[in-house]
């Protein structure tokens, strides 16, 4: 009897409790989570314009662009400045650029003489980068010396080939209509960090007899040099080397018509310099 009383007891006591507990739920619902009015923008790709404007933000973009490599610079590089006792002739080659990373002005110049300018040449181009190791380009070349005056239109390109190759080709039409090109590879074969062994050969070609330049069609000539170098800093180093010069086909036969020597190999003593 006991029992049944205390079951009893417990139901009274509990069930207002659960009932009022039920009611309070219904009576007092939790409010529901508010949505935005509408979504945010997408994001682009310069997030910081979000909170700043977009001219603020282009010149601060500018300026890093200028402290990390779009500034401009310049750069003079002799490549060779070489002498050739054997025959008593000094030859050179270099180029000067200024510009950023992607265009670039352009002037190269080479040439060789003895007593008097045998024949030399000045190009200025417009360099434009392609890729991470070439540029394309264009422009003019100017040539000079004893030979007959020629303006040309040239269309190239300058590089750095896979396995560390110095390449740099050009075409160039002349105001007479004469149609040539250059093609020429360097590689820096380092037997220590300030002796380099330099390998370099370059050929020409032309498209069409041009005997007042002393020219045939075909493969004109090339040449072949080897030259070893000590850089007593990056930016200078003499050398000695050899330099060995052949002309062929139609080219060969102009030349042996005016009394002149097909082939020719010269030691050369030099200097390699940049700043």
């Amino acid at each position: 009897m006991s029992r049944r009383l205390l079951i009893g007891a417990l139901a009274a006591f509990s069930t207002p409790a659960l009932a009022q507990t039920d009611h309070s739920h219904h009576a007092h619902p939790a409010p529901e989570a508010s949505l935005p009015a509408e979504a945010p923008p997408a994001p682009a790709d310069h997030a910081a314009e979000r909170f700043y404007s977009r001219e603020a933000m282009q010149a601060a973009r500018d300026q890093l662009a200028r402290e990390h490599g779009g500034s401009a610079a310049w750069k003079v590089m002799l490549s060779t400045a070489e002498a050739r006792p054997d025959d008593e002739t000094y030859a050179w080659s270099g180029e000067a650029w200024y510009g950023g990373d992607l265009d670039r002005l352009v002037l190269k110049s080479q040439g060789e003489g003895g007593d008097k300018l045998h024949a030399a040449e000045v190009q200025a181009l417009y360099s434009r980068a392609v890729s991470p190791y070439f540029d394309v380009q264009a422009g003019l070349r100017q040539d000079l010396g004893t030979g007959p005056s020629r303006t040309y239109a040239a269309l190239g390109f300058e590089g750095l080939a896979p396995y560390w190759f110095e390449l740099e080709g050009t075409v160039f039409l002349s105001h007479k209509g004469d149609l040539t090109a250059r093609l020429e590879g360097a590689y820096d074969l380092r037997l220590t960090q300030k002796l380099i062994l330099e390998p370099r050969a370059g050929i020409e070609l032309a498209a069409q007899d041009a005997p007042e330049l002393g020219i045939g069609s075909g493969l004109a000539s090339a040449e072949l040099a080897l030259r070893l170098r000590y850089e007593f800093r990056r930016e200078f180093g003499p050398y000695i080397g050899l330099v060995h010069e052949r002309r062929f086909g139609r080219t060969a036969d102009l030349a042996r018509a005016a009394g002149e020597d097909l082939q020719a190999t010269s030691f050369v003593v030099g200097v390699r310099a940049w700043f």
